[in-house]
């Protein structure tokens, strides 16, 4: 409120309103995104919780599950070493 008191003249009224109003702006920016993460990493935990579940349910059910379980496995790891280094390969 300073400011505003010693503010002479209309332009410099204007002056101290636009700079408050971009810092205001800045501040809703910096809130719009960190609630926006905040969503993702809900959303994100709610589709590993369900995974985990249904992974879960598939690993205590009969034996012919499980050997289909244990390839589904052994394929995901392979697949994500193989994605590694292809992928440390393009970065140098």
């Amino acid at each position: 409120m300073a400011d505003w008191a010693r503010a002479q003249s209309p332009g410099a009224v204007e002056e101290i309103l636009d700079r408050e109003n971009k810092r205001m702006a800045d501040s809703l920016a910096s809130k719009v995104t960190r609630l926006k993460s905040d969503t993702d990493f809900t959303s994100m935990t709610s589709l590993l919780t369900g995974s985990v579940k249904r992974f879960s349910m598939m690993a205590r059910s009969g034996r012919d599950n499980r050997k289909l379980l244990c390839g589904v496995a052994v394929g995901l790891i392979v697949a994500f070493f193989i994605l590694s280094y292809f992928l440390s390969r393009s970065r140098t």
